[in-house]
């Protein structure tokens, strides 16, 4: 520290119009400031870490050779001026990128989803999910297949969603909108397993019904984890609408999703 402090404390306070500007805005007299840069004064560990949270450095990075020291505060300087070209849009979404956990890793691959039908009470719905790595951000697609609403109609109405993921505080956030008719956002929060092996993940889901009435829904979800390499055509044949009663359906998921309700005849929920 003694060795490369003083060299480093300078390279930061180039960043500002004046040393004595660096010393009002933390507080810290001229005086003593001047025997940090020359190297008779170390300071205490409460200065020590009032210097690098102003500058926005860690305490064992300011300790570093002084080279290693400038390469590193030049490649964040060049991040931070790019970050600043970003749009709102693009900032909040490079911070949560950049806040969420890389255990998410543990959480790719396929997945059946299953919840209450958010358009045809008395039937839980099974969709397929696909979640993976792209550059720097977790993505997911999620298709649906549901019974057209239509009388005298058979064929089953098809939703594709796309979505990014995060992995905040130990609970999985997921956003995701319709891809085919960009007429709907949905949101998912789900509780990551700890457990070595990855089977089943509880949580809740909110979004609008496909009728035209749109009443936003919120339902219990079960994500069930089919693998990572998997047959996507087999696991697409089980994607579609089920009556709660079906034996298709095991008793366990049925308890993770509990007891639907209509509340008001206006919403349907998944008890909690």
């Amino acid at each position: 520290m003694r060795e490369f402090f003083p060299a480093n404390l300078k390279q930061l306070c180039h960043h500002y119009r004046s040393t004595a500007e660096v010393c009002r805005r933390l507080k810290i007299s001229r005086g003593q400031f001047n025997k940090y840069l020359s190297g008779r004064s170390l300071p205490t560990a409460f200065n020590l870490k009032r210097i690098c949270d102003f500058f926005g450095v860690e305490e064992y990075e300011i300790g570093l050779p002084t080279e290693q020291f400038v390469n590193l505060i030049g490649a964040r300087s060049k991040r931070s001026s790019t970050s600043l070209e970003l749009t709102p849009t693009q900032r909040a979404i490079e911070h949560l990128q950049q806040q969420s956990s890389p255990h998410m890793r543990a959480l790719l691959g396929y997945y059946h989803e299953y919840y209450y039908a958010m358009s045809d009470p008395g039937f839980i719905a099974c969709s397929l999910v696909h979640m993976q790595k792209s550059d720097d951000c977790y993505i997911y697609e999620r298709h649906e297949r549901l019974q057209s609403s239509i009388p005298g109609v058979a064929d089953l109405d098809r939703s594709r969603y796309k979505g990014l993921a995060y992995y905040l505080q130990d609970r999985l956030f997921l956003i995701d909108y319709e891809s085919l008719t960009s007429n709907e956002v949905s949101q998912t929060i789900l509780i990551p397993s700890f457990k070595s092996r990855v089977t089943r993940l509880n949580g809740l889901k909110m979004g609008v019904s496909a009728c035209d009435s749109r009443k936003p829904v919120c339902s219990r979800v079960v994500w069930h984890f089919l693998g990572v390499d998997i047959d996507r055509h087999e696991a697409y044949r089980r994607v579609g609408l089920y009556r709660v009663d079906t034996e298709e359906i095991d008793g366990d998921l049925k308890a993770r999703l509990g007891r639907a309700q209509i509340v008001d005849g206006l919403f349907q929920i998944a008890c909690c």
